[in-house]
């Protein structure tokens, strides 16, 4: 089956005020970090109508859209004309020959509505020239340039009138830099695991604390204020600390979303909230931050896994430890500060600091597909007691769909 061929990945892409506009989605055999493409023309269109229809990318999109990766025999291939042309961009790799063939197919696919861009750019050779009325995103890698490099190429593609991407930004010096060369759009492990500062108070969006707010006063099932929870887990933590002070009993762990709540109680809850929403910040707008849907897909990503490995008794303690697992630089504070005040499980508390246990191993295999470590996703499957890459490709699609719909 094709699917059991490939792992399923996913980074985020944001605008200068960092907000999310956008997914750069790599498809990876596990045996090498390089996608699989057959030179059989119906294989390619099956992979293609696999991993969007069959996994669902559409949903997981969530009105973004999304940077898809082509190697030439899948650039030439009808099978890409699959692709919803109003919610893609053809990303054409570094690897493909910027040859006449290739400018042709460029034009038919402009012509037929899709968007180009073009990937790892580190210079700007007379056929990138050529080609750069066919584009429309320019990806230059900024972590294999000079400063003055990238400066200078940015001067030259300026008259192009180009949405520029700064790709593969993985600290704050890269990012104000890029930022002050007026790149459009960011791309890197930065924005998905930013690097700790010094400490500060998250702010809850205020549509999350709305939500909360209404289901709260039309005395809502306690699972649909479960639900709204989950999906922020900023709040989450709020709500975890509230329930673990002084002022309640400490006697049991807390191990679960529904557990937290029924401590804390409705009329607590209403009063957190409302403090929440006084002492919240003004925004100039409301934006979505890739590091709190991160946190929510693991989350979801987790309690699936419990699911498929036999688990699910551990569902409510897996939701809680995949959300969790980025509270650190969400807060840009020690994770062990964190947890001390939360009063979790001793299990969650394992799989959190050391990655130890059931919930350890899970979320273990969850980073790897993240960051794209594929050659060790196999034997991480298999500590867990299954091998079917299909499964564990549903399982991330439907956590990127059901994280996209909030």
């Amino acid at each position: 089956m094709i699917g059991d061929q490939f792992f399923l990945g996913r980074q985020p892409i944001v605008g200068r005020d960092n907000e999310l506009v956008a997914y750069e989605f790599l498809f990876r055999s596990s045996a090498a970090n390089t996608a699989v493409i057959s030179d059989d023309v119906a294989a390619s269109a099956a992979v293609i109508q696999y991993l969007f229809a069959g996994l669902g990318m559409d949903a997981a999109l969530g009105g973004k859209r999304g940077f898809i990766n082509l190697l030439e025999e899948l650039l030439m291939s009808e099978s890409i004309e699959l692709l919803p042309r109003d919610k893609v961009v053809l990303e054409i790799l570094e690897t493909v020959p910027l040859t006449p063939r290739v400018a042709a197919r460029c034009q038919e696919l402009k012509n037929l509505g899709y968007a180009l861009a073009l990937d790892d750019v580190t210079e700007l050779t007379v056929a990138h020239q050529n080609f750069l009325p066919l584009i429309d995103v320019v990806k230059l890698d900024v972590l294999g340039m000079a400063p003055e490099r990238i400066a200078a190429l940015v001067g030259m593609l300026k008259p192009f009138e180009l949405t520029l991407l700064a790709e593969k930004i993985d600290t704050t010096e890269q990012h104000e830099f890029c930022h002050g060369l007026d790149f459009d759009l960011f791309q890197g492990f930065f924005f998905a695991r930013p690097v700790m500062l010094t400490g500060r108070t998250v702010q809850p969006s205020a549509l999350a604390l709305l939500n909360l707010l209404g289901l709260i006063a039309k005395d809502a099932e306690i699972e649909e204020i479960e639900q709204a929870l989950k999906q922020a887990p900023d709040l989450m933590v709020h709500l975890l600390k509230i329930a673990n002070s002084a002022a309640f009993n400490l006697s049991h762990k807390i191990s679960s979303v529904r557990a937290a709540i029924a401590r804390l109680g409705r009329i607590q809850m209403n009063r957190m909230v409302q403090i929440m929403m006084f002492a919240r910040q003004n925004d100039a707008g409301v934006t979505v931050n890739p590091l709190l849907q991160t946190a929510a897909i693991r989350g979801r990503m987790m309690e699936g896994l419990a699911d498929l490995t036999g688990c699910g008794a551990l569902r409510s303690q897996a939701f809680m430890t995949g959300m969790l697992s980025l509270v650190d630089a969400l807060f840009q504070q020690p994770l062990g500060e964190i947890l001390a005040s939360l009063n979790l499980d001793a299990a969650i508390q394992r799989a959190l600091l050391a990655r130890e246990g059931q919930l350890g191993a899970m979320l273990r295999l969850i980073e790897a597909s993240e960051n794209c470590g594929y050659e060790e996703t196999p034997a991480l499957m298999a500590r867990l007691g299954f091998s079917d890459m299909d499964a564990f490709n549903r399982v991330h699609a439907e956590a990127l769909a059901w994280a996209g719909r909030f």
